[in-house]
């Protein structure tokens, strides 16, 4: 994918202000989940999903195709989420624009930390972020774009 093709800080901010919950539960979680399982499924993605609050996985789901490595890169870039603050793409993009990689920048270990798209945070306004939605096993754009369509229509509710 060519660098034009990556979403701008400025839009991935967007995303971030405007994909927010009031709170989120357990059965939030359930709910959000099932959306991403009933978006995937039809599709034939072979992706993990997984939801965790405060360090606990809420909802965890491996489709057909994917692997454990997949968990193993949910695990890393849900990391950058909580270290940061922002998606995972977000603080990719960030090092790309200022001419650097993450792992130049930040100097963190690549086997723990993975600033590619598809972690995003979980926040709930007027309190913060206090989680990781995290999809693994497509292209990071892919992945990343997956979270956001899914997060805007189940925010967005039925019509």
């Amino acid at each position: 994918m060519s660098e034009s093709a990556w979403p701008s800080l400025a839009e991935l901010s967007q995303q971030e202000q405007a994909l927010q919950f009031d709170a989120f539960t357990n059965d939030h979680a359930w709910a959000l989940g099932s959306a991403f399982v009933a978006e995937a499924r039809p599709r034939d993605l072979p992706v993990v999903i997984q939801i965790s609050r405060s360090g606990q996985v809420l909802f965890h789901a491996a489709l057909p195709g994917t692997t454990p490595d997949n968990d193993t890169w949910i695990a890393r870039k849900s990391r950058v989420v909580m270290r940061f603050g922002h998606s995972s793409l977000y603080v990719g993009q960030q090092a790309r624009d200022a001419g650097t990689t993450f792992e130049e920048r930040f100097g963190l270990s690549i086997d723990e930390y993975a600033a590619h798209g598809g972690a995003f945070p979980l926040t709930v306004r007027n309190v913060g972020v206090v989680g990781v939605i995290a999809v693994s096993g497509l292209p990071q754009i892919e992945d990343h774009k997956l979270v956001v369509q899914v997060l805007r229509d189940h925010l967005r509710g039925p019509a």
